[in-house]
């Protein structure tokens, strides 16, 4: 599964990759609005985490470009922004999730694999072709 990670503060943005490497995801971070639609232009990814406030291009113009342009990939916002507005907002703009900063990692990793089944219209964690059986949450194939 490839992610786009989308997130100004390069502490953090760091911090965010590794651990999604660490659970065996393939991951490529930029860090503006802008440099995530050229991203997303070239390269298919699996899912879009995208923080709100970024400089060039916020993640509400951000989300808004991609659906406008018929980009379906899921997309994640991670954000500071807490209130009612901003998470109705990034809802209705085409976000599929909005979680809150500070946010623990098994969340995150939960909405991933939430989103992730969604979008291959699974409603477990495994994934089957004929025999070989994919258990996302366990990392197991048989």
């Amino acid at each position: 599964m490839k992610i786009l990670v989308v997130e100004d503060e390069k502490d953090l943005n760091s911090v965010i990759t590794r651990h999604l490497k660490k659970n065996n995801f393939s991951v490529d971070s930029v860090f503006d609005g802008e440099e995530a639609l050229n991203f997303l232009e070239y390269e298919n990814y699996d899912l879009v985490i995208l923080d709100i406030m970024m400089p060039k291009l916020n993640g509400y113009e951000v989300v808004k470009k991609l659906r406008t342009k018929q980009n379906e990939t899921p997309v994640l916002m991670l954000t500071a922004k807490d209130n009612i507005e901003d998470k109705v907002k990034g809802l209705d703009l085409g976000a599929d999730d909005y979680l809150v900063k500070p946010f623990d990692f098994n969340e995150l990793l939960a909405r991933i694999r939430a989103i992730i089944r969604r979008k291959y219209g699974n409603s477990s964690n495994q994934l089957s072709i004929d025999d070989l059986v994919l258990n996302i949450s366990k990392k197991t194939v048989t």
